[in-house]
């Protein structure tokens, strides 16, 4: 039975690269081509004359340095803010801990829709709109990130504090020393998660920036797109560009990925 699990895996594994592989053979083949059958998508010539184009007469670049920058920092914000509040909620008895927990619990059932526009208008009275500011802090809270940590901070026996606290360790010590180490996967988890999501987002930075400068790859492309809608090459150029970084952020931190995950129990 294993080898037919083995071939099934096969099989599914190809059916999601196959369209990885054709953006990438697109993405190298000439202007102008003429494509006939299947087999014209994937014989020469090659050139990677579009990729310098496409580089050097766009702002391409520049949104993916935009993209990758607010994304780190959204990533290192919200984990450092979920995993203090976490610990806090799980760790630090004081008053009406479970009625805020179950406050934070009651951020996932609203949806992201619906605080859009107080959100744009506190984003306004910060005079944070068209500014990395404005796409950074806004995506710090985090309900998920903080629900997932302190479940794991939850399973940590109270021993250990204890025998830290024995030792003249503080709070904070405890929180460095023994909870952030224990809880390396899902802390793992909610980076990659977070930088995925932060990659990703579009109608946020859709609605506080203008200046082109300042777009993210998820505002950018689509403008490339409108340009490029009756070719292919340009706009797999576009899109190979765009998703190389979580290519290889997936390549890199597979494991964590998929351990963090099993772990934290998030699916979808």
């Amino acid at each position: 039975m294993k080898w037919i699990y083995r071939l099934l895996s096969l099989i599914a594994a190809l059916f999601f690269l196959a369209p990885i592989v054709w953006m990438l053979v697109v993405s190298i083949k000439k202007e102008g081509m003429k494509i006939v059958t299947l087999v014209d998508w994937f014989t020469p010539p090659y050139s990677f004359a579009v990729y310098e184009e496409v580089l050097s007469t766009t702002k391409l670049s520049n949104w993916t340095l935009n993209s990758f920058m607010v994304a780190v920092c959204v990533t290192i914000l919200t984990v450092a803010v979920a995993a203090l509040a976490s610990f806090a909620l799980s760790k630090i008895p004081f008053r009406y801990r479970s009625f805020i927990f179950f406050f934070v619990l009651a951020g996932l059932l609203i949806p992201g829709e619906a605080t859009i526009i107080p959100l744009y208008q506190v984003a306004k009275d910060m005079d944070i709109l068209n500014s990395y500011q404005g796409l950074i802090l806004p995506a710090l809270a985090s309900p998920v990130a903080v629900i997932v940590l302190k479940s794991f901070f939850d399973g940590i026996p109270n021993e250990l504090i204890e025998s830290v606290q024995i030792d003249g360790g503080g709070t904070w010590r405890i929180f460095t020393s023994i909870m952030l180490p224990l809880t390396r996967p899902a802390l793992a988890s909610m980076a990659i998660l977070t930088f995925i999501g932060s990659w990703n987002n579009f109608l946020w930075p859709f609605l506080s920036v203008t200046d082109d400068n300042l777009f993210t790859l998820p505002m950018g492309i689509p403008t490339l797109m409108n340009q490029y809608s009756e070719d292919y090459v340009k706009p797999m150029v576009i899109n190979t560009i765009a998703s190389i970084p979580i290519i290889l952020l997936f390549l890199v931190f597979e494991r964590q990925i998929v351990k963090g995950i099993s772990l934290s129990g998030i699916k979808g």
